[in-house]
């Protein structure tokens, strides 16, 4: 009698390719839900500690670096920060775009962290000058040409005109000319306007200072640059710091 051994079946190679496929789908799906997790994490973490300092909602992206390895080492690459309503001291409707370097955190964002370097491009039109600068002023102007704006004051009856200049990486404003009908300004009036002006251009946050100034045609274009600062942990309105789980 014989017996015929049976033989194992065999798995094709479609199969075998199939079911690697499947495998790789699932793991790339795996880390993806993973990246998206962490850079969820980070950014509801950091934006805490950058709106507080920047007065305003900004939105957050991230360099090339995976958010999944700053997770777990505290250190982000690149970081980037849109904002169009910030309010920089007594400014209102400033406009921000900015770069943040080497940043290392603290609890994932939660404790604030350091920046190694950072750049930022802020611009502020006629409209949030004329805003800021309240009811001492009824129209702004600014000239490109001339590298002057030119405030209209006492209801549009007299005009201001001044210009922003950079000194040791600080923002003054220097009165061109005040007349009424010929006749100078109160100075009480010309330096509350001018003090309210050069403030609003002075207090930006984040160790950055003015390195470029441009006056457009629509307002005032600003580069500022910085070196390596802290990042305060976001804190509540009365002064505690915010419980966030990263």
């Amino acid at each position: 009698m014989t017996t015929n051994t049976p033989t194992r079946p065999r798995i094709g190679r479609r199969p075998l390719v199939i079911a690697l496929a499947v495998v790789a789908v699932l793991l790339i799906a795996a880390i993806g839900g993973t990246e998206a997790y962490a850079r969820h994490q980070i950014s509801r973490c950091i934006s805490g500690a950058f709106e507080q300092q920047m007065g305003s909602s900004i939105d957050v992206g991230f360099g090339a670096k995976p958010i999944l390895l700053s997770y777990v080492d505290g250190k982000v690459g690149t970081l980037t920060v849109d904002s169009e309503d910030n309010k920089f001291g007594p400014a209102v409707g400033m406009v921000v775009h900015a770069k943040f370097h080497d940043i290392e955190l603290t609890d994932r964002g939660a404790g604030g962290g350091t920046i190694g370097s950072s750049t930022a491009d802020v611009t502020w039109n006629n409209d949030g000058i004329r805003q800021t600068l309240g009811t001492m002023v009824s129209g702004v102007k600014s000239s490109a040409a001339t590298g002057a704006i030119t405030l209209d004051v006492l209801g549009g009856l007299a005009q201001l005109e001044v210009q922003p200049l950079i000194r040791d990486g600080n923002i003054t404003i220097e009165t061109k000319s005040a007349q009424l009908l010929g006749i100078g300004l109160p100075t009480d009036l010309v330096q509350g306007i001018i003090d309210t002006f050069s403030e609003s251009l002075q207090s930006y946050p984040l160790g950055l200072r003015a390195q470029e100034l441009k006056v457009t045609d629509d307002g005032i274009a600003v580069h500022l640059a910085g070196g390596k600062t802290d990042l305060d942990a976001a804190t509540s309105p009365t002064g505690q710091q915010t419980e966030i789980t990263c």
